[in-house]
C-alpha cells in the first residue's frame, strides 16, 4: 500500500540488536592499562606492558572474539539462533562464549580432551558447550563437521582473525598503544614485541605500523612446537609441526591463513622452558601471576632491549600481558605438570634476573629477519 512503512525482516532486526549489544559492551569497557615497567638498571631503555588481562573475559582474545562476532554478524553469517562453533581450547573460546551468551546464540568449543579444568570451567561459566576430541590434529575438520551437523557457523579464528579487525584504527590494539604512548619520553617505540597465535594481532600491529608510517619494528616470538618460525625463515607456508604447543594460546601446527608474513620485521624462537622462566621472573617482579605466552613476550622484549644496549641505542619497547597466570595453576605453576612435560625453567631464571639487574643477556635464541 502506498505510503505504508515497510516491514523490517526479523533477521535484520535481530542482527541490529546483536551488534548494538556488542558495541554497548565495548563502550562500557575502559581501555586496558599500559604499565611502565621500571628497570633503573637498563639506562635509556623503557619497558611497557599493555595489560590485556583486564578485559571482561580476562585476556587479549576478548578483542579478537568481539571482532569475529561483529564480522560474522555484519556479513550475515550468524543470525538468530545460529550455533557458533570454534576450534579452541583456550582464551578465544572463553571470550567467544561470553559474546555468544550476550547475543543469545549457542556456542560450541572444539578442544582436545586434555584441556585444563580451568579453561573448561571458564567456557562453561559463560554457557558454552565443550566438544572433546582425542586427536588434536582433527580440530579444524571436526569443527567444520560439527558446524555442518548443527546447521551453524564455524567462526574459524585462524582464518578470519586478520580480516575481522580494522587495522587502520578504530581503537584497535595498535592504535591504543600509540595513543597511550603519546606523552612518554620515547613515544614511538623502537620495538613492539608479540607472540604468534592466530596471527590476527601481529597482522593488525604490522599493518598499522606501515599505514601510519611509524619507524617502530615488529618482532614476533614463537615457541618450540610451532610452524610459524620455520615458515617465516624459509618463506614456506606449507610448514607443519606434528607436536602440539605447550604454551597455550600461541604456536600453531601449521602456517595459519591469518599469519601474515609480510608485516613482520623479525622473528625469534624461544624454548618453552625459557618462556616459563621469564613468566616466573616477571610474575615475581609484578607481584602477580602472568601466563606462559606473556613469558614468551617478555623474554623476547629482553632480547631486543639487550641488542639495543649492545649497540648504544635508547628507546622504548612494548609488549602485552596476554592473560592472568591464575588460569595455569595446575599447569605452568605446578611442579608435577612441569616434570611430566619435561620442562625445568629454574636454570634460566638467574640469567634473566641478571640482565634486568644491569648485566648482559647470556641466553641465545634462533632468529630470522623479514
Amino acid at each position: 500500500m502506498a505510503g505504508s512503512k515497510p516491514i523490517e525482516p526479523a533477521s535484520r532486526a535481530w542482527t541490529d540488536q546483536a551488534v548494538a549489544a556488542i558495541e554497548a559492551d565495548q563502550h562500557r569497557s575502559a581501555d586496558t592499562h599500559l604499565w611502565k615497567f621500571d628497570l633503573p638498571a637498563l639506562i635509556g631503555i623503557d619497558f611497557y606492558l599493555k595489560d590485556e588481562s583486564t578485559h571482561p573475559t580476562g585476556s587479549l582474545k576478548h578483542r579478537l572474539a568481539r571482532s569475529l562476532f561483529l564480522y560474522a554478524l555484519c556479513n550475515g553469517l550468524v543470525r538468530e539462533d545460529t550455533p557458533v562453533v570454534e576450534a579452541s581450547s583456550g582464551s578465544t573460546a572463553v571470550s567467544e562464549a561470553y559474546f555468544a551468551r550476550m547475543i543469545g546464540v549457542p556456542f560450541y568449543a572444539v578442544m582436545p580432551r586434555s584441556t585444563s579444568r580451568e579453561k573448561i570451567a571458564a567456557i562453561e561459566h559463560y554457557g558454552g558447550n565443550c566438544h572433546f576430541i582425542d586427536d588434536g590434529r582433527r580440530i579444524y575438520a571436526e569443527s567444520s563437521e560439527l558446524s555442518e551437523r548443527l546447521g551453524g557457523h564455524f567462526m574459524d579464528q585462524f582464518t578470519y582473525a586478520e580480516r575481522a579487525t580494522d587495522w587502520r584504527g578504530n581503537n584497535n590494539i595498535a592504535d591504543s598503544i600509540f595513543g597511550q604512548m603519546r606523552e612518554e619520553r620515547h613515544p614511538i617505540p623502537s620495538w613492539i614485541v608479540m607472540s604468534g597465535g592466530t596471527g590476527g594481532t601481529t597482522a593488525t600491529i604490522g599493518r598499522y605500523l606501515r599505514y601510519k608510517r611509524h619507524a617502530t619494528r615488529l618482532s614476533v616470538a614463537d615457541v618450540e612446537r610451532s610452524a610459524f618460525f620455520e615458515g617465516f625463515a624459509t618463506h614456506d607456508r606449507e610448514c607443519r609441526c606434528e607436536q602440539p604447543s605447550r604454551i597455550e594460546g600461541i604456536g600453531r601446527p601449521r602456517m595459519e591463513p591469518s599469519f601474515v608474513l609480510g608485516v613482520i620485521d623479525h622473528m625469534l624462537q624461544v624454548p618453552d622452558a625459557v618462556s616459563l622462566a621469564a613468566m616466573r621472573v616477571l610474575s615475581r617482579r609484578l607481584g602477580r601471576r602472568v601466563g606462559g605466552s606473556t613469558g614468551t613476550n617478555f623474554i623476547a622484549m629482553c632480547f631486543q632491549a639487550a641488542r639495543m644496549i649492545e649497540h648504544g641505542k635508547t628507546g622504548s619497547l612494548v609488549t602485552l600481558i596476554c592473560d592472568s597466570g591464575d588460569r595455569y595453576a595446575n599447569t605452568y605453576y605446578s611442579d608435577e605438570w612441569l616434570a611430566a612435560n619435561g620442562l625445568d625453567p629454574s636454570p634460566f631464571e638467574p640469567a634473566i634476573e641478571a640482565f634486568l639487574g644491569g648485566g648482559k643477556l647470556t641466553l641465545q635464541f634462533e632468529e630470522s629477519w623479514g
